[in-house]
C-alpha cells in the first residue's frame, strides 16, 4: 500500500521524466539552472548550518596540509640556519684564482697577482695531508695553508702562538684532543722520498699553538701554517688556489681581466660565487634528510585521503534524508554528485588554508622556542607564497579525490529514503565485484613477492640488481595493501572474533563494544586500514633497521673487531709476551691473541684462524647465520658465508681442508652471515690448530680501549705506544692499526631510524584524527541506541567504556593487520637489500608500537565517549 507522499514522489519523478517534465529532451537547457542553484544552495546551507560536522570531515585534510607545508617551512628554517652558521671562504675574499690545465700557482704567479693594481692582499691556499710517525699507532693529519691573522684568515688562535718560522704548525682542537697535542709538542710527518712513493722521509715539526677553524666542516685533525712555510714543509711549489682581497672590498669589472693577463691560464671567480656554491652545498648536504622525509610525507597524505573518504561517506549517510528530498523534488544524480564534490572541494580549500597558516605560525615560533632550549635556529627569510598556494590547491584536489566515491554513492539514493530514518553510514562488506577485485590484488601481490623471492641474491653475488628487486617488493606491498583496503570489511568480523575474546568477558560494555564494531564492518575497516598503514610502515621500518643495524655491527666486528690490532711488519709471529704486557695497562681491555695460517680448500687458498668469535666485541656484534658461535667443540669449524655457499655445506656437514699437504676433516658448527674477521674463512679451536702443527706464537694481538670516547681511545693509544716503543720492542717491527670512527655508520642508522619513525608517526596522527572524527559522527548517529541502552539500565560509565573500547578495537584491528602485513615484507626487503644481513625481529619495539596504537586510538575516542555517556534515556522516547 503506497502513501500519498510516496505517490506524490513517484508522480514527481514521473513528471520529471515525462515529455513535458524539466528533464525532457525538448526542455531548454537554461530551465535547469534553478535546479542547479537549489542543489548547490542546499549544500552551502547545510555546510553553514553545521560547520562542526564539516570540520570533523576536514580534520585529516588539515593535518595533511599542515605536515606538507610544515616540511616546506622546515626546509626554509634549515636553509636559513645553515647559511647563517656557514663559514667557508672568508667574507673579505673578493676573488678566487685557480689554475687551469698544467699551469701551477707557484710563488712567482702569486707574486704577480699581488702586483696587479687594485689587489690589496693575496694569500695562497694548500690542501694536503700526511701520515704521522713517531707512534706505534698509525695516525693522519690534514694540512691546510692559512695566514692565521688578518681579513683572509680562516682560523682563530685559542692557545699558544701561530707559526712564524720553518717547521712549525698550529693544530686544531680536534687534533689536539685526539693526538694529545699542546703548544711545544712535536710531530713527525712521513713524506714521500722523491719520486719513490714506497719510501718515506721523516719531517720533524713543532706545534706552536691551538686554533679553532671558522669553517663549519672542519671536523678532522688538521694542521695549519702560512702558505709559504707549509709549501716548503711539504716540498711543493704549487698552491691549490689564491684568495684575493681588493682595496675597495668589491672587485672592479676589469680586475678579473688584469689578473688573467698577469697570470695566463688562470681561472678567476668572484668570492661571492664561491661562497654561494659552498653555502648551497652545505644546504644540500643538510637537506638530504628532509628529502627522505618528503618521500614519507606522501604516505601521510595517502592516509589523509583514506580517512577523508571514510568521513565523507559517514557524513553523507547522515544526510540521506536531505539528499533523498533533493532527489524527490527533481535533482538528478549527476547534479547531486557534482554539488557534493563542490562541497568537498570547498572543505578541502578551507582545510588547506588553515593547515598552511598553522604550519607557518609554528615555523615562525620554532626559532624562539628553540632559543629557550639553547638551540640556535634562524627564522625563514620570507613567506613561501608559491608553496603555500600549491599546498592549498593540492589539499582541495585531495578533497575532490576523497569525495568522488562517497558522492557517487550518496547521489544514487532513492527518493523513498526521504520517508525513512538516517542510514548507518556503513558500507557493509561489499559485493562480489569488490571481493573479486580484492582477490585479484592478492594474486598480483603474491606473484610479485614470489618473483622477488625467487630472484634473491646468494652470498658473493655482486651482480644482483637490488633496485629492481626493491621495486618488486614495493609493488607487491602496494598491491597487498590495496587488497587490504578492498577486502577489509570482510576481514573485520573474523579477525574481531579472534582478538576480542578477552573483551567479551569484561562485562556488558565490552560485549556491546565488540558488537558495535562488528555491526559496521565497512566503517571499522575504513578506519582500521589507516591505522594498519601506520602500523605496517612503522613496524617494517623498525624491523628493517634492526636487521641492518645488526648487520652493521657484524660488519664493524669484521672490519674493526677491536680498537687496536697489532701485527708484524715482516709477517712473522709476534712475541708471545706481547699480549700479557698489554694486559698490564688499565687503559686497555679485552686483549686477545690468536693465530692465522693458510689452508687449501678445493682448488683455492683460504685462511684458517683460532680466533674465538664468541669473544669478539663480547659476542654482541658477531652473530651466526646458522648454528651457534658459542662453545666451539674440538673437531668443529665455523665457515664464512662465501665458502659455505660454494661448498654447499650447512650445520652438521663435514668439510675437508688441506694443511701442509695433510687432510683435515672438520664438522661445521656454524656459518657466518658474511666474511669473517681479519680475513678469516674458517675458525677452529686453538687446540685443533696446535695439533695440526701450527706455530704456538700469535700472529695478531687485538685490544680495546677501556673507556669509550676520544679521550679513552687517546689514553689507550698512548698505552699501546708505550708498550711497542719499550726497550724490548723499539725496533718498529710491530705495527698497530687504530679503528677510530668505527661507530659512525651506526650513528647514521640510528639517526635515520629515529627520523623515519617520527615522520611515519604523522600517518598515525592522521589515523587518530580519523578515529576521533568517526567516533564523533557515529555517536551523533547512534543517539537513539545510547538512549535505549541508558533506559535499559546501562550506566553512563558503561556507555563511556563501550565507546572507548570501540575506538581501542580500531587500534587492535589496525595493529594486527599492519604488523601481519609488514613483517613478511620486512623479511623480503632485508633479504633484497643485503642477503647476508641476519633478520632481526625487534619484538620489544613492535610490542610498544602495538600498545601505543591501541592507547592513542582509545584516547581519540574519549571525548566522543563523554558525549555518548551524557545521552539521556528520554532521547529514545523522543526519537
Amino acid at each position: 500500500m503506497s502513501t500519498p507522499n510516496s505517490q506524490n514522489s513517484q508522480n514527481s519523478q514521473g513528471d520529471r521524466n515525462s515529455p513535458g517534465g524539466p528533464n525532457s529532451p525538448g526542455k531548454p537547457v537554461g530551465s535547469n539552472r534553478p535546479w542547479r542553484a537549489s542543489v548547490l544552495g542546499s549544500q552551502v546551507a547545510e555546510l553553514l548550518r553545521r560547520p562542526g560536522r564539516s570540520m570533523g570531515t576536514a580534520t585529516s585534510l588539515l593535518i595533511a596540509a599542515f605536515v606538507v607545508f610544515g616540511a616546506v617551512m622546515a626546509q626554509q628554517i634549515l636553509s636559513a640556519t645553515v647559511i647563517a652558521r656557514f663559514h667557508g671562504t672568508p667574507d673579505a675574499v673578493s676573488l678566487v684564482v685557480t689554475s687551469e690545465g698544467d699551469q701551477n700557482l707557484g710563488d712567482a704567479r702569486l707574486a704577480a697577482i699581488r702586483k696587479v693594481p687594485g689587489v690589496a692582499e693575496a694569500v695562497g691556499r694548500i690542501d694536503d695531508g700526511s701520515p704521522l710517525g713517531g707512534s706505534a699507532v698509525e695516525r693522519y693529519l690534514h694540512l691546510s695553508a692559512d695566514p692565521g691573522s688578518g681579513d683572509l684568515a680562516g682560523v682563530r688562535l685559542t692557545k699558544g702562538a701561530y707559526p712564524s718560522g720553518p717547521d712549525r704548525l698550529a693544530v686544531n682542537t680536534q687534533a689536539a684532543r685526539e693526538y694529545g697535542l699542546a703548544p711545544g709538542s712535536t710531530l713527525t710527518l712521513l713524506r714521500p722520498d722523491g719520486d719513490d712513493s714506497d719510501r718515506t722521509r721523516q719531517v720533524k715539526v713543532r706545534v706552536t699553538g691551538i686554533v679553532r677553524s671558522r669553517a663549519t666542516n672542519d671536523t678532522d685533525p688538521t694542521g695549519y701554517a702560512p702558505g709559504p712555510q707549509l709549501a716548503r714543509l711539504l716540498g711543493t711549489t704549487a698552491y691549490t688556489r689564491v684568495d684575493v682581497r681588493t682595496e675597495t672590498g668589491s672587485a672592479p669589472a676589469d680586475l678579473t681581466e688584469r689578473i688573467r693577463t698577469a697570470v695566463p691560464g688562470a681561472e678567476v671567480r668572484s668570492g661571492d660565487d664561491i661562497r654561494d656554491e659552498e653555502a648551497h652545498q652545505a644546504v644540500t648536504d643538510a637537506s638530504d634528510l628532509l628529502d627522505m622525509v618528503t618521500v614519507f610525507l606522501v604516505v601521510a597524505v595517502g592516509a589523509a585521503v583514506l580517512v577523508a573518504a571514510s568521513t565523507f561517506r559517514i557524513v553523507f549517510a547522515r544526510r540521506v534524508r536531505q539528499l533523498a528530498l533533493l532527489r524527490a523534488i527533481g535533482a538528478t544524480p549527476r547534479r547531486l554528485a557534482a554539488a557534493l564534490v563542490v562541497e568537498g572541494a570547498v572543505i578541502g580549500l578551507l582545510a588547506g588554508t588553515l593547515g598552511a597558516l598553522a604550519a607557518w605560525g609554528c615555523g615562525r615560533l620554532a626559532p624562539a622556542l628553540a632559543g629557550i632550549f639553547g638551540r640556535d635556529l634562524s627564522a625563514p627569510a620570507h613567506f613561501p607564497l608559491a608553496e603555500a598556494v600549491l599546498t592549498v590547491l593540492g589539499t582541495g584536489l585531495l578533497a575532490v579525490f576523497a569525495v568522488v566515491s562517497p558522492s557517487l554513492s550518496a547521489s544514487r539514493v532513492s527518493p523513498l529514503q526521504a520517508l525513512r530514518s538516517s542510514a548507518t553510514g556503513d558500507g557493509g562488506t561489499g559485493g562480489l565485484g569488490r571481493a573479486a577485485l580484492g582477490l585479484l590484488c592478492v594474486a598480483g601481490a603474491a606473484l610479485l613477492a614470489l618473483q622477488s623471492y625467487s630472484g634473491l641474491p646468494q652470498p658473493g653475488d655482486g651482480e644482483y640488481d637490488r633496485l629492481n628487486g626493491l621495486t618488486l617488493v614495493v609493488a607487491s606491498g602496494a598491491l597487498a595493501f590495496l587488497s587490504l583496503v578492498v577486502l577489509g570489511p570482510r576481514l573485520v568480523r573474523p579477525l574481531l572474533a579472534a582478538v576480542a575474546v578477552p573483551l567479551r568477558r569484561v562485562g556488558a560494555a565490552g560485549r556491546l563494544a565488540v558488537a558495535g564494531v562488528g555491526g559496521a564492518p565497512g566503517r571499522a575497516a575504513s578506519v582500521s586500514v589507516v591505522v594498519a598503514l601506520g602500523a605496517c610502515l612503522i613496524g617494517s621500518t623498525l624491523t628493517c633497521l634492526a636487521s641492518l643495524q645488526a648487520y652493521d655491527r657484524y660488519q664493524q666486528a669484521v672490519a674493526a673487531p677491536a680498537d687496536f690490532s697489532l701485527t708484524s711488519r715482516d709477517e712473522k709471529p709476534l712475541d708471545a709476551k706481547l699480549a700479557a704486557d698489554l694486559k698490564k695497562h688499565p687503559e686497555l681491555a679485552d686483549v686477545t691473541a690468536f693465530r692465522t695460517t693458510e689452508v687449501v680448500e678445493g682448488a683455492r687458498t683460504a685462511t684458517l684462524a683460532d680466533l674465538d668469535l664468541a669473544t669478539v666485541r663480547s659476542g654482541v656484534s658477531l652473530t651466526a647465520r646458522t648454528g651457534s658461535l658459542d662453545h666451539l667443540a674440538p673437531g668443529h669449524v665455523i665457515v664464512d658465508a662465501d665458502h659455505a655457499h660454494s661448498l654447499g655445506v650447512a650445520v652438521g656437514d663435514r668439510v675437508t681442508l688441506t694443511y701442509k699437504k695433510r687432510p683435515v676433516h672438520l664438522t661445521v658448527a656454524a656459518t657466518l652471515p658474511g666474511e669473517g674477521p681479519y680475513g678469516g674463512n674458517f675458525f677452529v679451536p686453538a687446540g685443533d690448530l696446535t695439533r695440526m702443527g701450527a706455530a704456538v706464537a700469535p700472529t695478531m694481538v687485538t685490544a680495546d680501549a677501556a673507556q669509550d670516547g676520544p679521550d679513552g681511545r687517546a689514553e689507550a693509544r698512548r698505552a699501546v705506544t708505550a708498550t711497542l716503543t719499550g726497550p724490548e720492542r723499539g725496533d718498529g717491527r710491530v705495527v698497530a692499526e687504530s679503528a677510530d670512527g668505527k661507530d659512525s655508520q651506526s650513528e647514521d642508522l640510528r639517526t635515520m631510524a629515529t627520523t623515519v619513525v617520527l615522520v611515519l608517526c604523522l600517518t598515525v596522527l592522521v589515523a587518530v584524527a580519523g578515529v576521533a572524527t568517526t567516533a564523533s559522527l557515529t555517536v551523533a548517529e547512534r543517539t537513539r541506541e545510547f538512549g535505549l541502552l541508558r533506559a535499559l539500565g546501562l550506566g553512563a560509565g558503561s556507555v563511556h567504556r563501550m565507546v572507548t573500547a570501540e575506538c581501542a578495537l580500531y587500534g587492535v584491528l589496525g595493529g594486527v593487520l599492519g604488523l601481519a602485513l609488514g613483517i613478511p615484507y620486512s623479511w623480503l626487503g632485508v633479504r633484497t637489500v643485503e642477503t647476508s644481513a641476519p633478520f632481526t625481529l625487534p619484538t620489544g619495539s613492535l610490542a610498544v608500537v602495538f600498545t601505543a596504537l591501541v592507547l592513542v586510538t582509545a584516547t581519540a575516542g574519549m571525548v566522543p565517549a563523554l558525549r555518548a555517556a551524557r545521552t539521556s534515556p528520554t532521547v529514545a522516547v523522543a526519537e
